[in-house]
């Protein structure tokens, strides 16, 4: 038993790399040996000594000259700060940074569309006096794991914002989890001189976890009272397709026309940062910096455009799912002109497919419902039981929409019962066959109809409301 418990814990921590916090490295000290050609190497089993995957024994160096950054030391505990500026020509695929800056107010008029609820600012003076800051900062982390938790560290806190004609980034890196609280305190600066956070999931992960962070830490979370533009949920309903998953890489693909080569994958980070943590290594942290960097940058222009989109109108839509889905952001805001608009767009646009189509042309009813406008309600369920390729759930919706608004709006009783029938041949719940099956009979003895009258339209007999056998 003694023999394995000294190779387990020769494994965990190794003998030349005592001495570091919760199996960190130590700071490296110089100790060298002389050889027989008068080179100076590393002791055995020291950071130096240890080769890379291609056999190369030449030391790994800092991790500042590794990562391209500086060590900023906060009451004896440090971190690495990598900054990088991009100018107004750099290009993110076929789109240019010039193309993606935001008005001289620092702000895009319509950026409060895209936040779930959250009360954002609206233009440039943010709250009303002439110094109010008006910088957006974009956040991405890096974590050990995406379970969440007291045992998750956001190792790598990655900041983004607009300056002028630049975008500039910066990135804390923690090189030991006992900087940690002077990383957040650095975060906490940077995030106090900001009008409104912008996040990619960041509702469910990125947040909570720098309040998890903070709280542990017992500090003040820097982004509680700022507003929140959570750009995944716009990113679903504007540019989101039924067989690509909505992920960064997809979409700046698709939309930027940026495909990454060498990108590391998001499952391989931890283990990455964890190789440092027990080797001093930085060497295979460059691809994940560059990861963050990538991910902020696609951010930053898919915000961009979103906003950009929702200033000029639904007539800048360039593809169906786009007008749907500026027309659902106009309508949450309350905006129903341009929602209408926008969903009109949608349905009419050639490139449009069906499903788009006639998810449009719901949206449309529902809205003219909601206006009391019924007769412009039913003409849009009119085309989509019209379209060709509709699905059914939406065909038999729209079907049984109609039915309602002759029986109860246009007072014409046979309509409806063509309309009753005809939904009955498509297919549904239970429930809602029960209901079919109830309106056709309510119909039935309107109309004054005999009991040749009450059958479906396959011919069977209608079922009394409550039957076993629906």
């Amino acid at each position: 038993m003694s023999a394995l418990t000294d190779r387990l814990r020769g494994m965990v921590h190794p003998s030349a790399r005592t001495g570091g916090p919760e199996g960190l490295p130590p700071q490296r000290t110089e100790d060298v040996r002389g050889t027989e050609d008068g080179r100076r190497v590393a002791p055995s089993g020291a950071p130096g000594d240890r080769r890379d995957d291609a056999g190369d024994d030449r030391e790994w160096g800092d991790a500042a000259d590794v990562l391209g950054g500086q060590w900023r030391d906060v009451r004896g505990e440090r971190f690495l700060v990598v900054d990088r500026r991009y100018g107004p020509g750099y290009r993110h695929g076929r789109t240019a940074l010039a193309d993606c800056l935001p008005p001289d107010t620092g702000v895009w008029p319509r950026l409060h569309l895209l936040g779930s609820g959250a009360v954002l600012p609206r233009g440039a003076n943010l709250d009303g006096s002439p110094s109010a800051s008006r910088k957006l900062l974009f956040i991405d982390l890096e974590t050990t794991g995406l379970a969440g938790g007291a045992g998750t560290y956001a190792f790598l806190v990655g900041c983004g914002w607009f300056d002028g004609a630049q975008f500039r980034l910066r990135q804390f890196f923690l090189s030991s989890f006992g900087a940690e609280r002077a990383l957040l305190e650095s975060v906490a600066e940077l995030a106090a001189d900001a009008a409104c956070v912008v996040t990619y999931n960041g509702k469910t992960f990125d947040l909570p976890l720098i309040e998890t962070r903070c709280v542990l830490q017992r500090m003040a979370t820097p982004f509680a009272v700022l507003p929140h533009v959570d750009m995944l949920h716009p990113a679903r309903r504007l540019w989101r397709e039924d067989d690509v998953e909505c992920r960064l890489t997809n979409l700046e693909r698709t939309l930027c026309g940026h495909t990454r080569e060498g990108d590391v994958p998001g499952f391989e980070i931890p283990s990455r940062y964890f190789h440092y943590v027990r080797t001093g290594d930085a060497r295979a942290l460059d691809a994940v910096l560059e990861h963050n960097r990538l991910d902020i940058l696609s951010l930053a222009m898919f915000t961009a455009r979103a906003s950009q989109l929702l200033e000029d109108g639904p007539l800048a839509a360039a593809t169906g799912r786009e007008a749907l889905g500026m027309g659902r952001l106009y309508e949450r805001a309350g905006m129903l002109a341009d929602a209408m608009a926008s969903f009109c767009r949608a349905a009419d646009m050639d490139s449009a497919d069906a499903t788009t189509r006639a998810e449009s042309l719901r949206a449309h009813a529902f809205l003219c419902r909601r206006l009391r406008r019924y007769d412009e309600a039913a003409a849009s369920w009119r085309r989509v039981v019209e379209l060709r390729a509709c699905p059914p759930a939406l065909a038999r919706e729209a079907t049984e929409a109609l039915a309602v608004h002759h029986e109860h709006r246009a007072r014409d009783l046979g309509a409806a019962r063509a309309f009753a029938l005809r939904a009955l041949q498509l297919p549904a719940t239970a429930a809602r066959q029960q209901a079919a099956h109830h309106r056709l009979a309510r119909l039935n003895r309107k109309l004054g109809s005999g009991p040749a009258a009450a059958t479906a339209g396959n011919g069977r007999p209608l079922l009394p409301l409550g039957s076993p056998g629906l």
